[in-house]
């Protein structure tokens, strides 16, 4: 069995590395840590990735975002516009990670039906949708005065 400082996760938890030279800091990094900042970012790319191979909805938040993002050229957002466009949709799209984050630990920790890992889930969802929901309420702030603009 892994001890529980150990990262099964991480490939490198568990390598035996000889010290960084020039550390950022006095101390080492943990058991199950990344140790470099270029690990680090290899791993949330890591992370990015999976979300676009393995999760639909993502994938049509991505779309949409990329719809909006057109549109929002098309009509010529201001920078502020654009800055609260990107705030949406960075919002709705880390949430759904992190809803992906909690699917995966609750499957890990209750693999047999439970009611309250039904409640985790169904919750992380409910987050999901409700800033979507913002989001296209934020959205129509944004984009129907551009619209109305060019219908008059």
């Amino acid at each position: 069995m892994t001890p529980p400082s150990l990262s099964p996760h991480r490939p490198d938890a568990a390598e035996a590395s000889p010290p960084d030279p020039t550390p950022a800091s006095s101390e080492a990094p943990g058991p199950g840590r990344a140790g470099t900042l270029a690990r680090s970012f290899r791993y949330a790319f890591a992370g990015l990735f999976y979300v676009v191979r393995s999760q639909r909805n993502f994938r049509i938040h991505m779309a949409a975002a990329l719809v909006a993002a057109a549109l929002a050229l098309a009509l010529g957002f201001t920078p502020v516009e654009w800055a609260v466009l990107a705030t949406i949709i960075t919002l709705v799209m880390t949430l759904e990670m992190v809803n992906t984050v909690v699917e995966a630990v609750v499957d890990l920790a209750s693999p047999a039906y439970h009611p309250i890992a039904k409640i985790a889930k169904d919750v992380a969802a409910g987050a999901v949708l409700l800033t979507a929901i913002g989001a296209v309420v934020v959205s129509l702030f944004l984009f129907v005065p551009h619209l109305l603009a060019l219908i008059r």
